[in-house]
C-alpha cells in the first residue's frame, strides 16, 4: 500500500471508509467486513456446539509507519477510544520518524514433567547422557517444518522445588525442549512432540511422566517496538488551556514510574497495553488469552508485577530534548493453522496489513501495544482518560435517544460540550433539532 494516513477517516461515513479500504489495500472484497462472513456451518467447525456467531466492532486504526512502511491495523473491539486513541498516536509518532520493531525467530518452548523426583541430579545426568537421541526423535515429528526453516531448536533439563507452604515439599524435573514454528504459534506441533518424546523419557529414567505441553511463558519469542518523539511535538493547546510538550512528556515518564514501582498501577497500566494487542490478536485470528498470559507472566519475572512499557526522557548530541518509548513481550502468534484458514475476516485483516510474515505481526502487536500506552499516558497526564472515554458514551447516548445517523454527529458535540452526559439531555437536543 502506498500509505496508511487517511486524514479525516473517522468523519467519513461507514461507507465511505469502506470504500477508502478497498481503493487503498490488498483487500477487494467488502463482504469481508460484515460478520455474517463466517456461517454458522464455519462457526461449528471451530468449536463445539456452535449454534450461532456473536459480532463485534470491526475498526481501522490508520497512520501507523512502522520500520519505514505503512500499515493498516484492522481491531476487533468493544471498548470506546481505542482505536481513535491509536490512529491519533500514530500520527504523532508517524511525525517523528514513526515506530521501530523487531521479534525473536519463532520458538516455542514445549514442557514435558516428571513429578515426585528422589534425586532430580541423577535424573537430569541421565537425561543429558541422551539428549541426542531425544533430538533425534523430536526432530522426526515435523519434516515439513524443517523444509520451511523451522524445527527443533534445542531440549534442556532443570529442576524444580515444589514448597507450596503448609504442604510436603518435593522434587520435580522438567524438561524444556525448543522448536521453531515459523509462520504457526506452534501449539499444535508443540504438543504433538510433548506426546512423542514422554514415553521415551518415562524409559530412560525409570520414572512417571506427568504433564506434557506447551508452556505460553514464550520467553525466546519476544516482540519488541520502540519510538522517539521530540518533546515539543507532545505540547497541547485547548483555548487558553496550554501544556507545554516538556510537561507532557514529564508527566508520562511519571506515570510510567508509578506503574513500575506500584502493581496495583501496573495491572491497569498493562491493561490498556492489552487493549491494543487483543483487538489486533482478535482480527488476526490469534489466541489473545495465550498472549496475555505470556505478557502479564513477563512483567512479573522480576518477583514483582511491573510495567511492561519504558518511558524515559533523552537528550541527543545536540541537546534536543525527546520522549522515548519501548516495550518487550513474549508474543506468540501464527498466520497459518488454528481458525486462520476457516474464517473469512481473518484472511481480510492479514490482507489489509499486506500478508505479514509471523514475525513482522508480531512486532506490529509490539508497536499497537506501545501506542495505546503512549495514548492513555498522554490522556491521563493532561486532561484525563474519561474525556475521550465521555464523547464516545455521548455517541452511545445519541443512539439510544432516537438519532439519526445525521443528527448523531451534533447531539455527541453539544452533550461533550455542556458536559452532561445524560439519555434525557440527548432527547431535548434531538427535539430541539427536529422543531
Amino acid at each position: 500500500m502506498s500509505t496508511s494516513r487517511f486524514p479525516g477517516f473517522y468523519r467519513q461515513t461507514l461507507e465511505q471508509r469502506r470504500d477508502h479500504i478497498l481503493k487503498n489495500s490488498a483487500l477487494k472484497e467488502v463482504s469481508l467486513l460484515d460478520a455474517s462472513s463466517l456461517s454458522a456451518d464455519q462457526a461449528a467447525l471451530m468449536v463445539e456446539n456452535a449454534i450461532g456467531t456473536f459480532a463485534l466492532p470491526y475498526a481501522i486504526a490508520v497512520n501507523f509507519l512502522c520500520n519505514d512502511k505503512d500499515v493498516l491495523v484492522p481491531m476487533v473491539v468493544e471498548e470506546p477510544s481505542v482505536v481513535a486513541a491509536l490512529s491519533n498516536m500514530a500520527q504523532l509518532v508517524r511525525r517523528s520518524g514513526g515506530f521501530a520493531s523487531s521479534c525473536d525467530k519463532s520458538v516455542m518452548i514445549g514442557q514435558i514433567q516428571i513429578p515426585n523426583v528422589q534425586h532430580p541430579e541423577q535424573v537430569i545426568a541421565t537425561l543429558e547422557a541422551n539428549k541426542e537421541i531425544l533430538l533425534k526423535e523430536a526432530s522426526s515429528c515435523h519434516p515439513k517444518l524443517q523444509e520451511r526453516g523451522g524445527g527443533v531448536r534445542g531440549i534442556e533439563f532443570r529442576s524444580v522445588l515444589y514448597d507450596e507452604p503448609g504442604e510436603e515439599s518435593s522434587w520435580m524435573v522438567v524438561a524444556h525442549f525448543f522448536l521453531d514454528c515459523v509462520d504457526a504459534m506452534g501449539a499444535n506441533m508443540i504438543n504433538t512432540i510433548a506426546e512423542k518424546l514422554a514415553p521415551h523419557i518415562s524409559q530412560l529414567t525409570k520414572l512417571r511422566v506427568g504433564l506434557r505441553i506447551l508452556s505460553n511463558f514464550a520467553t525466546k519469542r519476544l516482540a519488541r517496538a520502540s519510538c522517539r518523539i521530540p518533546v515539543e511535538m507532545l505540547s497541547i493547546s485547548k483555548g487558553n488551556n496550554k501544556v507545554s510538550g516538556l510537561d507532557v512528556a514529564q508527566g508520562i515518564v511519571d506515570a510510567y514510574r508509578f506503574a513500575y514501582a506500584d502493581p496495583w498501577r501496573a495491572a491497569t497500566h498493562n491493561k490498556g497495553i492489552m487493549n491494543g494487542i487483543d483487538a489486533l490478536a482478535i482480527a488476526t485470528g490469534n489466541d489473545w488469552r495465550a498472549i496475555e498470559a505470556g505478557a502479564h507472566t513477563w512483567a512479573a519475572r522480576s518477583g514483582q508485577y511491573r510495567s511492561l512499557s519504558k518511558w524515559s526522557l533523552k537528550r541527543d548530541e545536540d541537546e534536543h530534548m525527546f520522549l522515548v518509548g519501548s516495550i518487550e513481550l513474549p508474543m506468540q502468534v501464527g498466520i497459518v493453522g488454528g481458525s486462520i484458514k476457516i474464517h473469512p475476516q481473518v484472511s481480510a485483516s492479514l490482507k489489509l496489513m499486506g500478508n505479514p510474515r509471523a514475525s513482522e505481526l508480531s512486532g506490529l502487536m509490539a508497536m499497537v501495544g506501545l501506542a495505546q500506552n503512549l495514548g492513555a499516558l498522554r490522556a491521563l497526564a493532561t486532561e484525563g482518560i474519561q474525556t475521550g472515554h465521555m464523547k464516545m458514551h455521548a455517541r452511545n447516548l445519541a443512539f439510544q435517544a432516537g438519532a439519526n445517523p445525521e443528527e448523531i454527529p451534533t447531539v455527541v458535540e453539544q452533550l461533550s460540550s455542556e458536559h452532561c452526559f445524560t439519555e434525557a439531555r440527548a432527547k431535548e437536543i434531538i427535539a430541539e433539532l427536529r422543531s
